[in-house]
């Protein structure tokens, strides 16, 4: 096979010196791995296989679980640290935890290949985490439908909950949760990275991704909350 750029998501040791990788490649999307031999001190492919760095793979095999043959870099890798590090820890996660193996999503790896250099800056973390969530909701055809559940336009000035089974909303009362009509009309135009509906955005993604990933809480999601808890608490 061809070399395929990819992006290592996950890796966990594997018998005494293998590990167990998941990555995301251009062409075949989530690809769990053997890679033999990463974990043996001196050897040249664990310095290659980290997170955030380019790399070019091949692998072989027929079922789910392949074993990796060829590991290159292609350039250094992304520097994060601090809060840029648990984003990107989130973004590998929660694809990790998400993306069936073997489904194509070209779109989905060029945008996180972009992500992945937008997370170095703070201001620019929470909008590219949005996009990075929404595109990956539309690549599992699982993105929110801007109608109520009989399939009608929403009321610019009505209340809505989400539901993610029809992944349509609910007109609600008022003093329940959920979010003005108006506001999610703005949301569908695709304003999912607008600093005005950033709230909304990042609770509709959230709402979505929950079935996706299921009921085990994610990890770097709990020390992104620590931090934040952290911050908070030191002002």
């Amino acid at each position: 096979m061809q070399p395929q750029p990819a992006y290592l998501l996950h890796r966990r040791p594997y018998r005494e010196t293998s590990a167990l990788v998941d990555v995301i490649t251009l062409e075949h999307g989530h690809i769990r791995a053997v890679a033999q031999g990463v974990q043996r001190s001196g050897s040249k492919s664990r310095s290659k296989l980290q997170p955030f760095s380019p790399l070019h793979l091949t692998w072989v095999g027929e079922g789910d679980l392949k074993r990796l043959r060829m590991m290159e870099t292609t350039q250094s890798a992304v520097l994060l640290a601090g809060e840029g590090l648990l984003c990107g820890l989130y973004a590998n996660e929660l694809m990790t935890r998400a993306l069936p193996v073997g489904l194509p999503v070209s779109e989905l790896f060029a945008i996180y290949a972009w992500a992945i250099e937008r997370l170095t800056r703070p201001a620019l973390r929470a909008p590219t985490l949005r996009r990075l969530e929404i595109t990956l909701l539309e690549a599992l055809d699982a993105e929110p439908v801007f109608l109520d559940t009989h399939d009608r336009p929403l009321d610019p000035s009505a209340h809505y909950g989400y539901l993610a089974a029809p992944r349509r909303f609910q007109a609600v009362a008022a003093d329940l949760p959920g979010w003005d009509g108006r506001s999610l009309k703005l949301l569908a135009r695709g304003d999912w990275d607008s600093p005005g509906l950033a709230g909304l955005s990042k609770a509709l993604t959230r709402a979505a991704l929950a079935p996706l990933i299921g009921s085990q809480p994610l990890r770097s999601r709990e020390l992104m909350q620590r931090l934040a808890a952290r911050r908070h608490g030191e002002r």
